[in-house]
């Protein structure tokens, strides 16, 4: 008989693995590792993501990373901007280059404006320029278009950086000091050449690592591949098999922690884009009741950063401007539930900006 997992035990599985039902001591390396990337959009995401994530984590710490290229921002799972350790760099772009490939396929809004060119050739143009030197994606749209004045620039450009192992140069994701977007291939950056590439089977363990309990589907929503069924199947004689309630298959290591469901779950603030929240094609554990979605964000800030209450997605928060710090709750919470994402959110503020005197969290409807 095939055990069930009810959504709250999938909830804290998933937290505990996601170090989000306690800070831990661990070095930004290596959480960034086990994590298997960080979205990357904003650049300063990857920052919120530690800190609550990580006891005492300090900015310096992963802008020495990325100043030292020991961690590169490049576009991976789900063709979106991650920021990973340089060797998860180096082995995961091979594997999802089919993923990066759809960015420039005939259909699309890029691809359309290539038909008939050579891409390859794009590609190999666009590789000597940026390796040249970092170039921006305009510097990469005008010299492009020079060379192919009947193309759409926008489209070339598209071509190199989606077909080519691209990485977004510092100052470009310091936290201190950043610029516009600036672009070089991550063997020129790192002066090594790509690895042969990580194997899909070791690449659903350490998803599973990191996301677990999950099904097929989830990891394939998590990285843009497809297929991956045939993967968990190969996997099956050393993976925990279990049913959601809804009879789900779901596939876990053996020894992975799953906590008691009656685990405490503290508040927690999430940046933007949290692969904690996109890491599943299910979500369901994330809310309060089956079926359930959040709210679309809205205000001055139509993008905004997430806070976990109980576990569950519960709110929206931004900063307003230096200093004042704006929650958004989806529903009424208890006393004691406002309090402890109060003193959550100040300690953000005095994490953001130690010193600041006129610090404050305002709770707005929803």
């Amino acid at each position: 008989m095939v055990d069930t997992l009810s959504r709250r035990q999938l909830n804290r599985a998933t937290l505990a693995r996601q170090h989000l039902l306690a800070r831990v001591v661990m070095a930004p390396e290596a959480m960034v590792e086990h994590l298997v990337g960080l979205q990357a959009q904003v650049p300063r995401n990857p920052y919120l993501a530690l800190w609550s994530r990580l006891e005492d984590f300090r900015v310096e710490e992963l802008e020495a990373l990325v100043a030292g290229r020991r961690a590169v921002r490049m576009g991976l799972m789900r063709s979106t901007l991650h920021l990973v350790t340089a060797a998860d760099g180096l082995q995961l772009r091979p594997v999802m280059q089919p993923v990066l490939d759809r960015g420039v396929s005939p259909g699309g809004p890029f691809g359309r404006h290539l038909v008939g060119l050579d891409v390859d050739e794009v590609a190999a143009a666009g590789r000597a320029l940026v390796e040249e030197e970092a170039r921006t994606g305009v510097e990469l749209r005008r010299l492009l278009g020079e060379r192919w004045p009947d193309r759409d620039p926008a489209s070339l450009a598209a071509a190199a950086t989606f077909l080519l192992p691209v990485v977004q140069v510092p100052p470009r994701g310091l936290w201190h000091t950043s610029s516009r977007p600036t672009w070089t291939t991550i063997e020129a950056w790192l002066r090594r050449p790509l690895a042969e590439g990580i194997g899909l089977e070791e690449l659903m363990l350490r998803y599973l690592a990191a996301f677990g309990p999950a099904a097929a589907m989830d990891m394939q929503n998590w990285c843009g591949l497809t297929r991956l069924r045939e993967v968990a199947d190969r996997l099956r004689p050393r993976l925990r098999v279990f049913h959601d309630e809804n009879g789900r298959e779901l596939f876990d290591l053996p020894d992975a922690p799953r906590p008691d469901p009656s685990t405490p779950a503290p508040p927690r603030f999430l940046p933007e884009y949290d692969n904690v929240l996109l890491g599943h094609a299910d979500r369901a554990r994330f809310f309060r009741q089956e079926g359930l979605t959040a709210p679309a964000p809205h205000g001055v800030n139509s993008i905004q950063g997430s806070i976990l209450v109980d576990g569950l997605l519960a709110a929206w928060w931004n900063f307003e401007r230096p200093g004042r710090l704006v929650v958004r709750p989806f529903w009424t919470w208890p006393a004691a539930d406002r309090a402890a994402v109060e003193d959550e959110g100040r300690r953000l503020l005095a994490w953001v900006a130690p010193g600041e005197d006129a610090a404050e969290v305002v709770f707005e409807a929803g």
